[in-house]
């Protein structure tokens, strides 16, 4: 058999991954939403990551998990918050490593976009207080949309604050038994925004030039670094705004070049991977398609190996099958794969994307005795 691309291991920071096919973050809205409780992981998360652990990606990343109870996405999403949490993530760390796959999980803080309903709730708009919703917070008064809440911006003294959320969530993840951590910054929440000049109209240390708006960022992923010790650090970023040939007056926004630039920079306070995604940030127009993310995944990587740092880089977007993943690793556009809405279909589908590549069957760990009667016919 050959040996594909996409299930040879790959080394993240000091830890070893045993194939280059991963399952992202992908909200759940199913955590418990308030109480002593609140962000607390249910059997709903045991069971869903349990089973794409088994089914042979090399590494989960859990869904996005607040650093803070007012930084969730939703009122049903996962926060990490307290201490009190760790003994019921380290069941969800543990339930991943026993289907054979390394556990990651990324942390996060909403900011504007936080105080949602679930995805399926039958009310429109963001969560009321009557429901346990609260006032979105982000770097300036700037709606995400027409109709939405004006969040209330942070005070120069709470944005200080931010670094260390993430580090103490960070710290709680590793306790747990996660193998190492992804820092959100993409998709439109906070750190995101306060990259983005069309979400961060501030004139303070934390605003203006690229260099202040990236303050927060970098001064994140230092502090998380220092409190995790030598277990990975990934962040995921949003290469671009999808704005920048935008010529309307203030319709400045982040861009690629910008990612590009950044990243060399992260890398250096400690990052051990980039995940690279895109837009979320303003509302227009993406243009969507098998792979679209796949360039600005190739840039990233460039621009790292040009610049010394060649940290592995992931590409995610409408990638759907074994042989499109595959050619995007042969032609170096990216070293990790991440494929999301398929495996909410299917939890096997790396074994079946294993068999399609005729990949060794040292790529992927021996199957379960209890699905072995299947497995054997994929």
């Amino acid at each position: 058999m050959s040996r594909s691309r996409l299930f040879q291991p790959i080394r993240v920071g000091s830890v070893d991954v045993p194939n280059r096919l991963w399952m992202p973050p992908m909200c759940q809205y199913s955590a418990a939403p308030s109480g002593p409780g609140l962000g607390r992981p249910t059997d709903w998360h045991l069971v869903h990551y349990g089973a794409r652990a088994l089914g042979g990606v090399g590494a989960v990343v859990v869904e996005a998990t607040a650093v803070v109870p007012r930084g969730r996405i939703s009122i049903n999403c996962l926060s990490l918050h307290d201490d009190a949490l760790i003994p019921d993530f380290a069941r969800l760390a543990d339930v991943i490593h026993a289907g054979g796959a390394r556990a990651f999980i990324q942390l996060n803080h909403a900011g504007r976009k936080a105080s949602g309903r679930p995805m399926w709730a039958e009310a429109d708009g963001p969560a009321t207080p009557d429901i346990g919703g609260w006032e979105p917070v982000g770097p300036s008064p700037i709606p995400f949309a027409e109709g939405l809440p004006v969040p209330r911006p942070l005070t120069g003294e709470e944005t200080a604050a931010v670094p260390g959320a993430f580090a103490d969530a960070a710290r709680r993840a590793v306790a747990a038994g996660f193998d190492g951590v992804q820092i959100h910054g993409a998709h439109g929440y906070l750190l995101h925004q306060f990259l983005s000049p069309a979400s961060n109209a501030r004139s303070d240390r934390w605003g203006g030039s690229g260099e202040n708006r990236a303050r927060l960022m970098r001064q994140t992923v230092r502090a998380t670094r220092a409190a995790i010790g030598d277990a990975a650090l990934m962040i995921r970023l949003s290469a671009t705004d999808w704005v920048e040939d935008d010529s309307r007056p203030g319709a400045a926004s982040w861009t690629l070049a910008d990612t590009r630039g950044l990243v060399v920079d992260l890398v250096g306070d400690g990052a051990d991977m980039i995940n690279v995604s895109t837009g979320g940030n303003v509302v227009t127009r993406v243009p969507a398609g098998p792979g679209y993310q796949v360039p600005a995944a190739r840039a990233v990587r460039e621009a790292l190996r040009s610049a010394g740092a060649p940290v592995p880089v992931a590409a995610v977007g409408l990638i759907s099958s074994a042989a499109q993943a595959e050619q995007i690793l042969v032609s170096g556009d990216a070293d990790v794969i991440e494929i999301g809405r398929p495996l909410l279909t299917d939890p096997m589908i790396g074994r079946a994307w294993a068999s399609r590549l005729r990949a060794e069957a040292t790529a992927l760990p021996a199957p379960p005795r209890q699905y072995e009667r299947g497995t054997r016919r994929l």
